[in-house]
């Protein structure tokens, strides 16, 4: 299967609709943002994208996320709670009540980098997909939190990313071989997947949004998770 990455433009995010806008800035709970947006919601940044396909991202009390989606043969969709800067030290907790992943849809410690321009990707779950997919290259493993995580680097040429522009850029993939239980509190130290792929020469920079993300490519499936910083 081909590398299906989405084409994820921070900087282009439209509001869908008055209510879910003063739902979210109120920080109220339970407001369903179903078109592109980011926001803070219950003192967690949130971020829903949509490439096409229908789904909706649901804001629950404190980092409490859910989401829905059908996104016929090609559409993309990634969607979660988390912190609008990130960090490389923070260790990360979530609760995943529901997650059915479908045929290609994962769950993940997500984010970005500037000055490099880096994707990352720590992948607990995933669905009958196995990220990053054909065309990866494995360069080995990490050990942490209970599992052991293939370590891959996949470049991306002319894409689109958080600047607004379409660059080259590589994406960093930390993939859990043995996945998740759904309903237990599970932790990811982020800082021992830094220091993992640091040693394969693959260095972050100025750490841009970090979430736990919900993501389905050309997929159908739903999730429920609750996130917190440990």
């Amino acid at each position: 299967m081909n590398l299906k990455r989405h084409a994820l433009v921070a900087l282009t995010r439209v509001v869908p609709s008055v209510l879910a806008l003063t739902f979210a800035s109120a920080g109220l709970a339970q407001a369903s943002v179903c078109s592109n947006q980011t926001g803070t919601n219950n003192g967690f940044y949130y971020q829903m994208y949509l490439s096409s396909g229908t789904a909706c991202l649901t804001l629950g009390s404190a980092g409490n996320y859910s989401t829905t989606w059908s996104l016929g043969s090609s559409g993309n969709m990634v969607a979660g709670k988390g912190w609008s800067t990130g960090s490389t030290s923070r260790v990360v907790g979530y609760n995943a009540g529901v997650l059915n992943l479908g045929s290609n849809g994962y769950l993940s410690l997500y984010g970005w980098s500037t000055n490099p321009l880096i994707e990352y990707y720590v992948v607990d779950d995933y669905g009958g997909f196995t990220p990053p997919g054909n065309g990866a290259t494995l360069l080995g493993t990490v050990n942490s939190d209970g599992g052991t995580y293939n370590i891959y680097k996949v470049q991306r040429i002319n894409a689109p990313n958080i600047t607004g522009t379409n660059q080259n850029f590589y994406q960093y993939w930390s993939v859990r071989t043995s996945k998740r239980s759904t309903g237990t509190n599970n932790t990811i130290t982020f800082a021992n997947h830094v220091k993992a792929w640091a040693s394969h020469g693959m260095n972050l920079g100025t750490m841009n949004y970090q979430m736990i993300a919900t993501e389905g490519y050309g997929s159908s499936g739903s999730s429920n998770v609750t996130v917190w910083s440990q």
